[in-house]
């Protein structure tokens, strides 16, 4: 509870059977997958004006949809499957081979996604308010919490809820409710932030004949100016624009304003140097001119909730089954850090054979809550876990399964943790989640996928 609210004076703006905190791609998922379940009355908010977060605000490509590796398998579907089909119906997304080894990559047009979040919730009945962020959780004398309190641009209003997700990525309704959490950065260091940026009039058929991107890897590595000597410089689905996640950040707090202040300061001044580099050192790049900024700063671990399950190192690396899971998670540990020098250094660590392992529903669930679940980054897990299933196909899974699984809470008047399971994985199933590791290679399933599955585009 924020002590510094007086909850008397607040007005009550309305009450809803559930709602959703953080409107990312685990929270757009999880609203449009607990309106199509059933549930009469859904609420999303948001801190930015539009959906999406960091699948708008600051990256432009899906990773997690495929197994890596050179016999790709596709492990996400549902919702995400729509969400991609409406970007391939504007032209607006392609298939980006392996990169980083972390597999093939969904790339797309951040500001068509925008549109497309929009659209997928105005026709699902799924009510948005935007400009808003959650301050406080309230609780009733059994100590569920029944309100919450944000801050609006017309002030302070409470919301009563039925049920709760928080896909804030920050967990801010598990901290204000004094949930169990784990700071990132308190046992190991937090994963390093990163300010992606956009250049407009690259000539990509000259980079591609002066050596492409093993040629700018060995430029990059060999430039002292640059804060990191490696990252992603990708095609957009844009002629002659590029998208870079290059930047690091580390020694910052996601959780601090202050802290975040010097963070966005100094991606911004990062990004600046990338841009020189490229125009004075890259072929294809002479004429390139920054064009865009994330919107914010992106924040790859901050709080993460202590859940009836966490996820592990151990569970990644040895393809762990649950008889419990929700979804499938094919992609490395990739850990972001700084080193000794300074330098950034990603850490990686590959499930064998290519495989996949189960995510289990209690790892959604916060420990000992009937309530509320969490989708996204803020879910229950390790460190090292949590570098592996941050991915947008895996946050977008997370929202979906939290969705469904609010929605059967409510239609049952059960707890979270009392959710039947087989009935939870036949809904996951109808909507073609799989919950099996998938034995089609994805250079065939993507065709299929593209091509013949028929999809509402609503």
């Amino acid at each position: 509870m924020n002590p510094a609210l007086n909850h008397s004076a607040i007005p009550l703006l309305k009450s809803v059977d559930l709602l959703v905190v953080g409107a990312g791609s685990a929270g757009c998922c999880a609203a449009l997958a607990a309106k199509g379940a059933g549930v009469k009355s859904v609420l999303l908010v948001e801190r930015y004006g539009f959906l999406g977060g960091i699948s708008t605000g600051v990256l432009d490509t899906f990773y997690g949809f495929f197994t890596p590796g050179d016999q790709p398998r596709k492990v996400v579907g549902g919702i995400p499957d729509q969400v991609v089909d409406l970007l391939d119906a504007a032209q607006s997304a392609f298939l980006r081979p392996n990169t980083y080894g972390a597999g093939t990559g969904i790339t797309y047009n951040p500001e068509h996604l925008k549109a497309v979040w929009d659209r997928l919730c105005l026709a699902a009945g799924v009510e948005v308010l935007n400009y808003s962020f959650l301050v406080d959780a309230i609780a009733d004398s059994s100590g569920r919490i029944t309100q919450v309190v944000l801050c609006t641009r017309n002030g302070f209003v409470r919301i009563e809820a039925k049920r709760f997700i928080d896909s804030s990525g920050d967990a801010d309704f598990c901290h204000w409710a004094g949930l169990p959490l784990e700071v990132a950065g308190e046992l190991e260091p937090a994963q390093t932030m990163t300010t992606t940026f956009r250049l407009a009039g690259v000539d990509l058929d000259r980079f591609q004949q002066a050596g492409g991107k093993k040629m700018l890897m060995e430029r990059m590595k060999n430039d002292d100016t640059l804060p990191r000597k490696a990252g992603s410089a990708h095609a957009m689905p844009i002629p002659n624009c590029v998208s870079t996640v290059a930047v690091r950040v580390g020694d910052l707090s996601g959780l601090d304003s202050w802290s975040l202040t010097s963070a966005e300061r100094e991606g911004r001044r990062q990004a600046l140097v990338y841009e020189n580099f490229f125009r004075k050192n890259v072929p294809g790049y002479e004429e390139a001119r920054l064009i865009g900024l994330s919107v914010g700063i992106g924040v790859r671990e901050s709080r993460r909730v202590f859940g009836d399950y966490r996820l592990t190192r151990e569970d990644c690396l040895s393809a762990a089954r649950f008889e419990d899971r929700v979804f499938l998670c094919g992609a490395p540990i990739e850990d972001h850090r700084l080193g000794q020098d300074g330098q950034e250094e990603t850490a990686w660590a590959y499930i064998p054979d290519s495989g996949v392992y189960d995510v289990p529903y209690r790892t959604l669930v916060p420990a000992g809550r009937d309530e509320c679940w969490v989708a996204g980054r803020c879910f229950s897990a390790t460190h090292d876990a949590h570098a592996s299933c941050r991915s947008m196909g895996q946050t977008m899974s997370m929202g979906q399964a939290a969705g469904i699984a609010a929605a059967l809470s409510l239609e049952l008047d059960c707890s979270a943790r009392a959710v039947p399971i087989s009935l939870f994985q036949d809904h996951l199933r109808r909507l073609g989640v799989p919950l099996e590791p998938p034995q089609e290679v994805a250079n065939t399933a993507a065709k299929a996928w593209k091509e013949n599955r028929k999809t509402n585009l609503l």
